[in-house]
């Protein structure tokens, strides 16, 4: 597609025709933006999934297996939680326009926390928690700059 552009231009700028009709629009074409795609992720899904594996009663993997994926254990997890949310809004489960859940917080700081720890990619978290590459980095930031914050009395 660039290719042909260039042709195009090196035509247009070797010929005398006074026509610019093709040009402008090879031109309108090549600065167009292409718009994201898309994916249900099923937030819903992935919270169940993450509240069903370390958080219930019975959990699916036992203390020491979070203390080993988290790098800390399950009530400090809890605490930092419960203080990020009551210093950054962000961090607040809302619904939409349309009164579906957004994510919640436990995804956002559980992706947050496992990006510091283990210095992965934000998009490495997508499968399991089921947030989007540019959510996790909103949240990474978002959590850091609320960690390094002053506290709200």
């Amino acid at each position: 597609m660039v290719r042909t552009f260039f042709r195009k231009l090196l035509r247009y700028l070797s010929s005398e025709d006074d026509n610019d009709d093709d040009l402008d629009e090879d031109v309108e074409e090549q600065c167009t933006h292409r718009s994201r795609k898309f994916i249900r992720r099923n937030h819903i899904q992935g919270l169940e999934r993450l509240y069903r594996d370390y958080f219930v009663e019975n959990p699916v993997y036992p203390s020491n297996l979070f203390r080993q994926r988290f790098r800390m254990s399950c009530p400090l997890f809890l605490r930092i939680l419960n203080e990020v949310v009551a210093n950054e809004p962000y961090f607040v489960q809302k619904r939409d326009n349309i009164g579906r859940l957004s994510l919640s917080s436990m995804q956002k700081i559980t992706v947050a926390l496992r990006m510091l720890a283990y210095g992965i990619s934000a998009d490495f978290m997508d499968e399991y928690i089921r947030i989007g590459e540019s959510v996790a980095m909103e949240s990474l930031k978002k959590f850091c700059e609320t960690i390094r914050a002053p506290p709200v009395n």
